[in-house]
């Protein structure tokens, strides 16, 4: 017997609504960090920790040692990928990410690492390319963008911070 339209309609809704959600998961997929945003939210098949640190100025100028300073000035939080690509994430006492780093196998989503300051990226990757060829590392450093990368197939490395967001006593070297 065949069935009523209504209940193919019914079908049809739902089915479509499995696929509407199916796709908004796929394009969620690749969360990273964004730089000056929000820490990443852990892809599918990662794994995370998170450490607290204190910048030696900050430590220098108020406390003996470290272990007995109450606050800290920023936290690192490290995101081993699938792919085996580890990226720390530098986040501010605000919570607000200034600096990432990765290194592994793979060179992670850099439009998702940097977010909105992925166009000044791209423009200075491009002036660079213009002046040296398209080979070799990568160096773009402008007032409000820092980003290092380089590396082979297999082992590849690299850092961006926005040098306006560091706090007290962080530096370009802590971003690691």
């Amino acid at each position: 017997m065949k069935a009523p339209k209504q209940s193919r309609h019914g079908h049809l809704v739902s089915a479509l609504a499995i696929i509407a959600g199916a796709l908004g998961v796929c394009a969620a997929a690749p969360a990273y960090a964004v730089l000056g945003g929000e820490p990443m939210a852990a892809p599918q098949g990662a794994a995370t920790a998170s450490t607290t640190a204190v910048a030696r100025a900050a430590v220098a100028s108020g406390a003996s040692n470290a272990s007995s300073t109450s606050a800290s000035n920023y936290t690192v939080h490290t995101t081993t990928l699938a792919s085996g690509t580890i990226i720390n994430e530098y986040l501010s006492a605000q919570g607000v990410v200034f600096g990432v780093a990765w290194h592994g196998p793979r060179v992670p989503d850099l439009a998702s690492l940097l977010g909105s300051y992925f166009p000044q990226y791209q423009q200075g990757l491009k002036a660079q390319r213009a002046a040296r060829g398209g080979r070799g590392p990568v160096s773009v450093q402008d007032s409000g963008l820092v980003v290092e990368s380089g590396g082979h197939m297999g082992s590849f490395a690299g850092s961006a911070y926005l040098p306006q967001s560091l706090p007290a006593g962080v530096s370009a070297s802590d971003i690691q």
